[in-house]
């Protein structure tokens, strides 16, 4: 999947630094800025996903970053980091726009909690235009309505099932990466995760059962293809 871009201004070098690398760790590609003015430069002429904000900075605060970069047209979601934890300062921190106020210190987990909740509010569907109905070899697959039929008997998927059946559909005959997979299904890869996923995906299996020519093949240390046969009625 792609690396998620973060800017990350902050005038406090040694927790800049310790903030990049505990992120990067984490699979996010992070850019670090010393100062309100660098950071409007650098946030107007690249596209992030996410803005972390400090409050107190030199050359321009972030309050009044946030305000110049609302008013150019950047619509990316931001977070202020500080050690300002005056009423005021919230309120005036959300009427900005902002998705949250973190107060310094604060808890690395929590942040990176923080920053996965908006990432996903946030995020595009990848499936906006794709198709809904799918034909599988004998299989009759809506995913608007959660159903998949064989011969005229339906089942009724369950979200997480419908979500995995659609994947596995709209990769139809082509490896799916298993971590690529699991990223979009949860919003993140981990080793729970990984296993909750492949229990999905022995449920799928058991319900295409009924139809030879359709097979969920696994790649060793890879993935999943969703095989239907080309002279089945796909």
């Amino acid at each position: 999947m792609t690396e998620k871009k973060i800017l990350l201004v902050e005038d406090d070098l040694s927790l800049g630094f310790l903030l990049v690398d505990f992120l990067q760790s984490e699979n996010f590609y992070v850019k670090l800025c010393k100062d309100g003015m660098t950071g409007l430069n650098t946030a107007m002429k690249d596209n992030f996903d996410l803005c972390l904000f400090d409050v107190m900075m030199p050359k321009l605060d972030g309050f009044a970053l946030a305000k110049t970069l609302r008013k150019k047209g950047v619509t990316t979601p931001f977070i202020f980091l500080t050690a300002k934890s005056m009423k005021e300062d919230r309120l005036n921190g959300y009427a900005i726009g902002a998705e949250d106020y973190i107060n310094k210190p604060f808890d690395e987990e929590e942040l990176l909690c923080k920053i996965n909740v908006i990432l996903r509010r946030h995020q595009k569907d990848p499936f906006e235009n794709c198709p809904t109905k799918f034909k599988l070899g004998n299989f009759n697959f809506d995913y608007e309505r959660q159903e998949l039929c064989l011969n005229g008997n339906q089942v009724r998927l369950t979200e997480k099932e419908n979500e995995v059946l659609r994947l596995l559909s709209l990769n139809k005959n082509k490896i799916l990466k298993r971590e690529d997979a699991v990223t979009v299904i949860y919003g993140r890869f981990d080793y729970f995760l990984g296993r909750s996923f492949d229990v999905y995906i022995s449920r799928i299996r058991k319900l295409l059962s009924g139809d030879p020519a359709v097979i969920i093949q696994n790649v060793f240390k890879v993935g999943f293809i969703l095989e239907v046969a080309e002279n089945s009625k796909s």
